[in-house]
């Protein structure tokens, strides 16, 4: 059964049993609401949760746990020779699950019965357009041990899809049955649901701890395995970043730190004045009308993907800067990709995080500073530079951090309007490049996975991570001491 029915199923049957135990308990209480410990709107929550979240959290766990046991049981009944020397057993379990979708979708559209879909005498020369017919794609013709081996995995989801559905079935079944046999005018249902709602916030909450988990883990196992491939030293001190794919690369990492440092460094100098002196006009300056308008339209730079900024820095800022620092102009600028380029590009996109986060902040200075000062006498732009800004620095600062690893983490705007070119340079019409931009083109090139050249984006990655939770780290401390300083 698709797993959309039977979520749809257990929906059902929580809400039948949500109106079910509401009338179970009225019965039981005569009628009268006052006979009962809880509302009844309490008892039907009971019997619906005691449905949903056995059933969820097992069809949940299931579906995370499947995958990765009926991968671990395919590979492990590849033959020799399925693994060739120039791939990896992960890329033969790729093609493995792609030739197997492929099945399923051809199944599904009807252009391949699911007798022949499991059949060994399927036409291999044929499969490939077959499986291309119904949109997936494989890269050479199928052998013989992949396909043998995508139809077990086809068969072993199959039969876990299976188990999962009767399990599931049976859990939301018998949830039912075991709350509406406790449910009667005693039973302190408001108690059991508000606990059982207190433990569905704390999971909510532990999702983002073990989503951050999840990405330490898989950042560190790989970055393990390329420092064993790859001098460490080299990688954090080297001077050169070469890969070459055939061999004898040079992946020193502190051209790629300096692009990135010096494109973000740009960012700040054009996004903070703007964005702040915004933010002082907006708090301060401007009426209610005017604040009603231009606050909404400053924030409207934050919700335009990243994509169309980089198509604004190739198709507009880079010719436009070339045309004053270029050839005709002053000849310091040889193209328009440039580390200048995605700097006031990426300082542009990020006007709406400075000035809304400063604004926050001025708008939290207590008034009675404010009216302090005016009843010593200041006037208004003395009370901002003398009074407001100093209380609000802390949390500006703490705003300017959040928008450094904003930028630190940009990809597609350094992509378009920076260049690729990795280089030591002080020259800021010079075309350079950063670490995101390397972590993008060293997973998509063809090299092996298990080579240094393809794991090194794992440790910039690390790299990056560590540098922007760095800062992140050290934004909300400052921000939670401001706030803490007036509360």
């Amino acid at each position: 059964m698709p797993v959309f029915w039977l979520a749809l199923i257990v929906l059902a049957l929580a809400a039948i049993g949500y109106v079910t135990g509401r009338a179970r308990a009225l019965s039981s209480g005569g009628g009268n609401i006052r006979n009962l410990h809880s509302l009844p709107a309490y008892y039907g929550w009971h019997v619906a949760l005691m449905v949903l979240v056995p059933a969820f959290a097992i069809m949940v766990v299931w579906l995370l746990v499947q995958p990765v046991m009926v991968n671990g049981s395919v590979s492990g009944g590849l033959p020799e020779g399925a693994v060739a020397e120039d791939t990896t057993l992960d890329l033969v379990m790729s093609d493995v699950r792609r030739v197997a979708e492929g099945l399923d979708a051809a199944v599904a559209s009807g252009g391949m019965t699911p007798e022949e879909a499991q059949s060994s005498t399927i036409d291999l020369d044929g499969l490939r357009d077959r499986l291309g017919a119904v949109g997936v794609a494989l890269g050479s013709e199928v052998s013989p041990e992949i396909l043998n081996a995508a139809q077990s995995y086809r068969g072993l989801t199959a039969t876990g899809r299976f188990w999962m559905t009767l399990v599931v079935l049976l859990a939301a079944i018998g949830g039912f049955v075991f709350a509406m046999r406790r449910t009667r005018a005693d039973f302190r249902a408001r108690n059991v649901v508000e606990s059982g709602i207190r433990a569905l916030l704390l999971g909510a909450a532990s999702i983002a701890i073990l989503t951050t988990i999840g990405i330490v883990l898989s950042l560190v196992f790989n970055t393990i395995e390329f420092f064993r491939l790859y001098p460490a030293a080299d990688f954090f001190f080297g001077l050169t970043w070469s890969p070459s794919f055939g061999g004898g690369s040079e992946l020193g990492i502190l051209p790629l730190l300096w692009g990135t440092f010096y494109i973000s460094l740009i960012a700040l100098a054009v996004a903070v004045p703007i964005g702040l002196f915004a933010a002082i006009y907006l708090s301060e300056y401007a009426g209610p009308k005017v604040r009603a308008v231009a606050k909404p339209l400053l924030e409207v730079l934050a919700g335009i993907p990243t994509i169309v900024y980089g198509l604004f820095a190739l198709l507009t800022v880079g010719p436009l800067l070339l045309g004053i620092f270029g050839d005709e102009g002053l000849g310091w600028m040889q193209a328009g990709t440039a580390v200048m380029t995605a700097g006031v590009v990426m300082g542009i996109m990020l006007i709406p995080f400075v000035s809304s986060l400063s604004d926050d902040i001025i708008n939290a200075v207590p008034q009675a500073m404010r009216d302090g000062s005016y009843g010593l006498g200041a006037t208004r732009s003395e009370t901002i530079r003398q009074v407001v800004l100093p209380a609000a620095l802390p949390g500006i600062v703490g705003a300017i951090l959040l928008a450094a690893s904003r930028a630190i983490g940009e990809t597609m705007i350094v992509v378009l309007g920076a260049g690729a070119a990795a280089r030591l340079s002080l020259n800021p019409f010079d075309a350079m490049t950063t670490v995101t931009a390397k972590i993008v083109s060293q997973l998509t090139g063809d090299a092996d996975f298990a080579s240094p050249e393809a794991l090194v984006a794992f440790a910039l990655g690390m790299t990056l991570f560590i540098v922007t939770l760095g800062l992140n780290v050290l934004a909300l401390y400052i921000v939670r001491k401001y706030r803490e300083q007036y509360e």
